[in-house]
């Protein structure tokens, strides 16, 4: 079998992406990474979801994002909650990571070198989603020319690195859709920016808002709601 690196923060996007790699016939490695966020619990998500799909292996990395601050997510900057699609689509949010999609591709870029493998997926999207610049397709052109140039595999001609977006031009309720398909159990997946303890969904945030409209035009109950009592 082909094998895979496949990017897996634990959400539904990532998930989804996961089960269309196994579904596409590739042996999957899946690479979380522990980068100091606030909603840590995402990682227990993302080892339940590799465990769910088979993946034959999972990795997690650890790295301080937090060390340069700069996003609500790495930082004590409060979170978005309650804002309106279009308040979504103006600008990059606070929750922007600066440069996380650059880092977690080189990580994944390193370890397909190591195993071999050609592939790398990642769930970036470029139409429901907050406005990062680093979802969207130039950005993945980009890094896949320079990951071609950057490697010994890709010097020598041993693999040519593709990196796959399967869900790039979908809408959420697209890649719900898709996820079944695909066997992915969403009740097992995080989404929540700002979660409680216990991984509680804060359903105000803009991730939940997203997957909230997701689910709702999927015409499909979110599973994570029942996780919860909600």
């Amino acid at each position: 079998m082909r094998k895979a690196v496949c990017l897996l923060s634990g959400g539904l996007d990532s998930a989804t992406c996961l089960g269309v790699a196994r579904r596409d016939g590739y042996e999957t490695y899946a690479l979380s990474f522990d980068y100091g966020q606030r909603h840590l619990c995402e990682l227990e998500a993302a080892s339940r979801v590799a465990a769910s799909l088979g993946a034959a292996g999972h990795r997690v990395a650890r790295i301080d994002l937090r060390m340069f601050g700069g996003s609500a997510l790495t930082s004590s900057l409060d979170v978005p909650k309650n804002r309106s699609a279009g308040e979504m689509e103006r600008g990059i949010p606070i929750t922007y990571v600066p440069a996380r999609n650059t880092i977690f591709l080189s990580f994944a870029m390193a370890w397909a070198e190591v195993l071999g493998a050609s592939d790398i997926f990642i769930g970036v999207n470029a139409i429901d989603y907050s406005g990062y610049p680093d979802c969207r397709p130039e950005f993945i052109r980009a890094f896949e020319g320079m990951g071609n140039l950057a490697t010994r595999a890709g010097v020598e001609g041993a693999t040519s690195l593709k990196i796959h977006t399967p869900l790039i031009s979908l809408t959420k309720a697209g890649i719900i859709a898709l996820g079944s398909e695909c066997d992915v159990d969403f009740g097992l997946t995080h989404s929540c920016y700002d979660p409680a303890p216990n991984g509680r969904p804060c359903l105000a945030c803009d991730s939940c808002l997203l997957r909230a409209k997701g689910f709702a035009e999927a015409g499909v109950r979110d599973a994570l709601l029942d996780r919860y009592g909600l």
